[in-house]
């Protein structure tokens, strides 16, 4: 069977390195010209580090991860540790270390697996069709292929989706949802007077935080959230100026982080959008994967963990069913729609959470975490991980 894969990020590449596997042939199309992932870094908790491992990438994947050992939450404003614990429970329930690892890495480590010369960017699809059981991808420089599968794994904007949903001849289009605050993130080195080296570091006050999470090659993944409206004017060249306004008179490794911050080598401002949970995801021939079926706030981390898990029951659905594509497409479905649409709701509860939207409830959040032994933060850390369908029903030991 051929399969045409729409997009190469962490979803899309990971699809294709399944199917290939199932010895599919199988060629990807991206409308990036370059290797350039948005955002620095990602959290790979145990679920999507497992898939990742079945994929045959286990040694790969922990040498490009950091060594996050421990998790702190610190007063923004003081700089005083709220609580810190280990999270070696993550581990021991679920069967798996979670990584923090650099996009980069870990999209050309996917993309090599899967073989660069079967990849062709700057090919931007604009439509696509099916008839007598073929499937058309038509791109924008007017060429076509055909396939017996179209997995579209093309982001947040996806034309795959508007097929899929029936937007495209004309229905109702599923809309973007404007999640509050606008992150901005990258990479430094590690530096203690930042944070330890083996510990995600937060800093919180005000609906704002100021994360580090460690990644390999001695490095720190950062991330700033600052509550406001969508569409502010921002240019590169201002820089880290807003972060400097938005944390000014912050703890000392706050202004350490901004201090470090180099805007020309690594910096990245992204609004944060989602999108309202739907549950069709296939037309025939074609599914979405990835941010195209389920785009998700990044509060509880997992993102490219969900398209990790669509990329499973993709190619465990492929490999077990027989009747025809059609059916067991609707078998993939079946198995991630519901799930993958929790997880955008549970981010959204986090996040408003998180952001003091609420005045109050972000208030007895801060203090909760004050002396917290940690058991209910890992208990909702584990609570995402658990009904994962890589964990084949054995959600915790």
């Amino acid at each position: 069977m051929k399969v045409i894969v729409i997009g190469a990020g962490i979803g899309g590449t990971s699809a294709g390195i399944a199917l290939r596997r199932l010895g599919h042939e199988v060629v990807i199309y991206d409308r990036m010209r370059e290797n350039k992932p948005v955002g620095a870094a990602l959290s790979l908790w145990s679920n999507g580090v497992k898939v990742l491992n079945w994929l045959g990438l286990a040694d790969e994947v922990a040498a490009l991860g950091g060594d996050m050992a421990y998790m702190s939450y610190l007063d923004g404003h003081t700089g005083e540790t709220m609580c810190r614990f280990s999270l070696a429970p993550v581990t021991e329930m679920t069967g798996q270390k979670p990584y923090p690892v650099a996009r980069a890495d870990l999209q050309m480590l996917l993309m090599e697996t899967f073989g660069l010369d079967d990849i062709h960017l700057g090919m931007q699809m604009t439509a696509v069709s099916e008839s007598d059981g073929v499937v058309t991808a038509t791109f924008a420089d007017g060429s076509t292929d055909t396939a017996d599968m179209l997995i579209g794994a093309d982001g947040a904007r996806s034309i795959t989706r508007d097929y899929v949903t029936g937007a495209a001849e004309g229905g109702p289009k599923i809309e973007r949802t404007y999640s509050g605050y606008t992150n901005f993130n990258g990479l430094i080195a590690q530096d203690d007077a930042i944070g330890p080296a083996d510990q995600w570091t937060t800093h919180v006050a005000e609906g704002k935080r100021a994360a580090v999470m460690p990644v390999a090659d001695g490095r720190f993944y950062f991330w700033f959230d600052v509550p406001q409206p969508d569409g502010l004017p921002y240019e590169r060249s201002d820089g880290k100026a807003p972060l400097e306004a938005a944390f000014a008179g912050w703890a000392p490794a706050v202004q350490a982080l901004i201090d470090a911050i180099d805007p020309a080598v690594s910096l990245n401002r992204v609004e944060i959008w989602d999108i309202d949970p739907f549950h069709t995801w296939v037309r025939g021939r074609v599914a979405i994967l990835g941010d195209s079926a389920h785009n998700t706030a990044p509060d509880i981390g997992q993102g490219a963990c969900s398209a990790l898990e669509d990329s499973f029951a993709l190619g465990i659905a492929v490999a077990t069913n027989t009747v025809s594509v059609e059916d067991t497409l609707k078998r993939y479905e079946k198995i991630r729609a519901e799930r993958a649409g929790e997880l955008v709701e549970r981010a959204r509860k986090r996040g408003d959470e998180t952001h003091a939207y609420d005045a109050e409830a972000t208030a007895a959040w801060y203090e909760s975490l004050r002396g917290s032994d940690g058991s209910g933060i890992i208990r909702g850390i584990v609570g995402n991980i658990v009904d994962s369908p890589v964990n084949l029903g054995v959600g915790t030991l």
